[in-house]
């Protein structure tokens, strides 16, 4: 399973899920579900989202450190202030917002389920191994950081 770890962008995660929510949606009609005013929460959900990860994306930006997911090991230091101080991947709940946004778009309870396979393989593929890699680096200073805040939320 290691062959997957920082292989894939973040963004094509994103993407091949929410084709995959919309395929699951048409392939199982069934799963529907009414909701009044679904564009508008998702659209709600969606903006939030990507308001989280643009505060992400703006601190390393800030900090001038890399903001290439596939090689944390090049980071040059760990970004702890702004929306850091309450997760450590703001990036990452921000396109799960935008996952779960676009099932209640759809409607459909397949496409839900994707939302907890995209935080699954996000947690597994992309953060537990750029955890590994900021711990190699900067030891203590980042333990005390998990330590104070969420991985998610």
């Amino acid at each position: 399973m290691r062959a997957l770890e920082l292989k894939v962008p973040p963004a094509a995660a994103f993407l091949a899920c929410a084709a995959a929510m919309w395929l699951l949606a048409r392939a199982c009609p069934g799963c529907e579900f009414p909701m009044r005013y679904a564009g508008f929460l998702s659209l709600a959900i969606a903006g939030s989202g990507l308001a989280v990860a643009v505060a992400g994306l703006a601190e390393f930006r800030r900090l001038s450190t890399t903001v290439n997911p596939l090689k944390p090991g090049e980071a040059s230091s760990i970004v702890t202030g702004g929306i850091y101080r309450y997760t450590r991947n703001p990036m990452y709940v921000g396109l799960a917002c935008c996952v779960l946004a676009w099932g209640l778009y759809l409607r459909n309870f397949a496409a839900l389920l994707c939302v907890i396979i995209f935080i699954a393989y996000m947690t597994q593929f992309q953060i537990r191994p750029e955890e590994r890699a900021l711990q190699e680096k900067f030891g203590d200073e980042y333990t005390g950081y998990k330590s104070r805040v969420r991985r998610w939320l």
